[in-house]
């Protein structure tokens, strides 16, 4: 399959590409940056920015798949300019990608894009959460929701549509957990807040498996909670993070400490949303690493 790749360079993408090559896929990657060889025949590197419209539209025109995981890292403080480039390197790149597969020499049957779990709002409850969940109505959940209002629109181009709405991908290059087996390395670990709140995770390899099933699945369309089938609250998680690297857990930091620190985003680490994977559990998709702690080992050695 030609598949036009979006995100490509980031934490994700940099997983993805070289697996779906190893596959036999052939891969165009989406760059801003000007990039020599990849070093593999089946993976070049197109110059161009998904935030803008132009030629690059042209080439994912003539793809068979287009994958969408462009967007900016959420971990950062929330000023105005952050949420501004939070909001539009998710909504404007996928609008320009839509755009691309609305050509008349489009070639396109799948589009695989991007959501968050964030779509349900941060949450304080036990509410199990599947794909028919109330949406949340808070900045995170705003934004899921016009990011998979977009990718939509591609559906008019007779495109199918699969969504995944990511949970916290948990991987060995990158990721929320590259910054936080560091400071459990380092005996510094606690859980935040109460630790009452869900985190719903996936290994990084889960989330590939997931991405190629939902590519490869003919009838496959509409939102997919992209996380392991037992989230886990957030005391839980750190617990085993730390039994994991074989360190001491502290106390946990003070939720007002947090939000003073971090300002609007300490909301979403002091809460959580309980989503469970039910559309992929019913269309017979199998997880490597349905449980933390063997996914937590595997990761970190």
């Amino acid at each position: 399959m030609k598949i036009f790749f979006t995100g490509g360079t980031g934490f994700v993408g940099s997983y993805w590409v070289p697996r779906l090559a190893e596959e036999g896929h052939e891969i165009t990657v989406l760059t801003r940056s000007r990039r020599g060889p990849s070093g593999r025949p089946e993976v070049r590197f197109l110059q161009g920015d998904p935030l803008r419209p132009g030629e690059w539209q042209k080439e994912a025109a003539g793809h068979e798949a287009v994958i969408n995981l462009a967007g900016s890292s959420i971990f950062t403080r929330w000023t105005r300019r952050a949420r501004r480039m939070i909001r539009d390197s998710r909504i404007e790149a996928t609008r320009h990608v839509v755009e691309a597969l609305s050509r008349e020499d489009a070639s396109c049957r799948v589009l695989l894009s991007a959501s968050a779990v964030g779509y349900y709002g941060g949450r304080e409850d036990d509410l199990i959460l599947d794909e028919d969940g109330p949406a949340g109505n808070d900045f995170l959940a705003e934004l899921a929701r016009d990011w998979e209002a977009e990718a939509l629109k591609a559906e008019t181009s007779s495109v199918r549509v699969a969504i995944v709405r990511l949970g916290i991908v948990l991987g060995r290059n990158g990721g929320a957990l590259q910054q936080m087996a560091p400071i459990f390395r380092k005996c510094l670990g606690s859980p935040l807040g109460s630790g009452d709140q869900w985190l719903p995770w996936i290994h990084e390899d889960d989330f590939y498996r997931m991405g190629r099933f939902a590519l490869e699945t003919d009838g496959l369309s509409g939102p997919f909670n992209a996380t392991a089938p037992h989230p886990a609250r957030n005391r839980e998680f750190s617990k085993t993070l730390a039994s994991v690297v074989h360190r001491p857990l502290l106390p946990s930091v003070p939720g007002f400490l947090i939000r003073t620190v971090l300002g609007e985003f300490g909301d979403v680490l002091l809460k959580g949303q309980r989503a469970v994977p039910k559309r992929f559990s019913e269309h017979g998709f199998r997880f490597g690493f349905p449980e933390l702690q063997p996914a937590l080992e595997d990761l970190l050695g």
